[in-house]
């Protein structure tokens, strides 16, 4: 499974493949949104593990796509 990064550094938030050094994508928009837009990128590139941190740093949730991917069966 593809584990992508959701960061926000510098003022903007920047999706990242896991060990990968460059952005796939950069948002410059509110977090919201840019999960939103993570989501859509992850869903195109064939779904994966959607990472989402905190903007202070840290680890906030995990999300899957698509959902039957999840490799465990959670409500969260």
């Amino acid at each position: 499974m593809k584990n992508f990064h959701l960061v926000h550094d510098d003022g903007m938030y920047k999706l990242k493949k896991e060990n990968a050094q460059r952005a796939s994508k950069v948002i410059d928009s509110t977090k919201a949104d840019a999960i939103k837009q993570a989501a859509a990128f992850v869903k195109s590139k064939g779904g994966g593990s959607l990472r989402i941190h905190k903007n202070l740093g840290g680890f906030k949730e995990e999300r899957t796509y698509p959902r039957s991917n999840d490799p465990k069966q959670s409500k969260g």
